[in-house]
């Protein structure tokens, strides 16, 4: 499996509009073929800080989730919410 960090600064004035726009990617994205789990999450330290955190299958379903119309679409108009870009991180879990 692969789990994906995506951070996100969003504008102060643009929260709520963000939050509207992601909460469709999540819901589609969790429906996708080879998703284990998506999710937006908040800092508690500063709300303007956001991170989708996912996890999927391997890298073929990630390959297929950023062709979607729903990412495709939808992932620009979140950027347009933020500050600058951020890094995304893909991670595998270390197994003792």
């Amino acid at each position: 499996m692969i789990k994906i960090v995506a951070k996100m600064i969003v504008r102060e004035d643009a929260v709520e509009q963000f939050h509207a726009l992601a909460r469709e990617l999540v819901e589609k994205s969790r429906a996708e073929e080879g998703n284990v789990s998506y999710s937006l999450n908040q800092s508690v330290a500063d709300k303007k800080v956001h991170a989708f955190i996912e996890i999927w299958k391997d890298q073929s379903a990630i390959d297929s989730h950023n062709r979607t119309e729903h990412f495709t679409s939808i992932l620009p108009k979140l950027a347009e919410l933020t500050t600058e870009p951020q890094p995304v991180d893909l991670f595998t879990e270390v197994v003792w």
